[in-house]
């Protein structure tokens, strides 16, 4: 599990927490349940109404793995790929269908064993290629829709301080109660910015950054059954896929590169 989304939502929200008690306020003046229900629940509402209702099973999925997925280990990948290219220029590729039982990575497994099968290295391109694609679109749609969450949320915030404003404005009569009124009003929009900023958006990014990663380890993957399949000397195998995993780490990600 890697801890970092956890970890820095709980310091966003730490900080948001801390400020309020050095200011002399009371953390608790935040935690109003109108206004957090209107802001998590008419987000999450205007985030579905932008998508179908079919994408929510993957959005669920795609939460779960921004909190509990590791990175993937592509120098162990690499070890494993020159070991069997190894085992495929010595004893041939019929020789891998004993090492099948011990791969875990469906990916891996589906390639080696096409591979085994005798399979067109086309073929083998064309089908892993055609998952790691589905894999793209599966994940776009959790990157986008706690995007729209973030786009969302600040709006929704507003639309919580105007229906408090209004009910301050019903309040007139009673001086003495209109600067805990307004007060209140001003927390739908604090919660609105907040979430996006320390959790809708945060959640995002990272889902973006983990699609890069896994994919690129698929590529990688990719890479190294087709060089299994062609017989290629394991020594040229380990030298191509150190190339590739070099490149995957140097090369920038979008962000970066604007």
């Amino acid at each position: 599990m890697d801890l970092a989304t956890l970890a820095g939502i709980v310091v966003v929200l730490g900080a948001v927490f801390a400020s309020l008690v050095m200011e002399g306020a009371s953390p608790t003046s935040i935690l109003l349940l109108p206004p957090i229900v209107l802001v998590v629940v008419g987000t999450v509402g205007a985030a579905v109404a932008g998508g179908f209702v079919s994408d929510l099973k993957v959005v669920g999925r795609q939460t779960a793995r921004a909190f509990t997925a590791k990175a993937p280990q592509s120098d162990a990948a690499v070890v494993d790929l020159v070991s069997m290219a190894d085992t495929a220029r010595r004893e041939g590729l019929l020789a891998l269908e004993e090492r099948l039982r011990d791969i875990e990575d469906p990916f891996l497994r589906q390639g080696i064993e096409m591979t085994v099968d005798g399979t067109d290295a086309d073929e083998i391109h064309d089908v892993l290629h055609a998952r790691i694609s589905t894999k793209r679109r599966q994940d776009r749609l959790g990157i986008k829709f706690f995007a729209d969450m973030g786009g969302y949320a600040p709006t929704i915030g507003i639309i919580g301080t105007v229906i408090g404003l209004i009910h301050v404005l019903g309040n007139l009569s009673s001086p003495a109660t209109l600067g805990a009124l307004i007060a209140s009003a001003f927390v739908a929009t604090l919660w609105g910015v907040m979430s996006a900023n320390a959790i809708w958006l945060p959640l995002s990014n990272k889902l973006k950054r983990l699609s890069e990663v896994e994919c690129a380890h698929l590529e990688l993957l990719l890479e190294g059954v087709l060089a299994v399949q062609s017989g290629t000397s394991p020594r040229v195998v380990e030298k191509r896929l150190q190339a590739v995993l070099s490149a995957e780490l140097d090369a920038p990600t979008a962000t970066e590169a604007a």
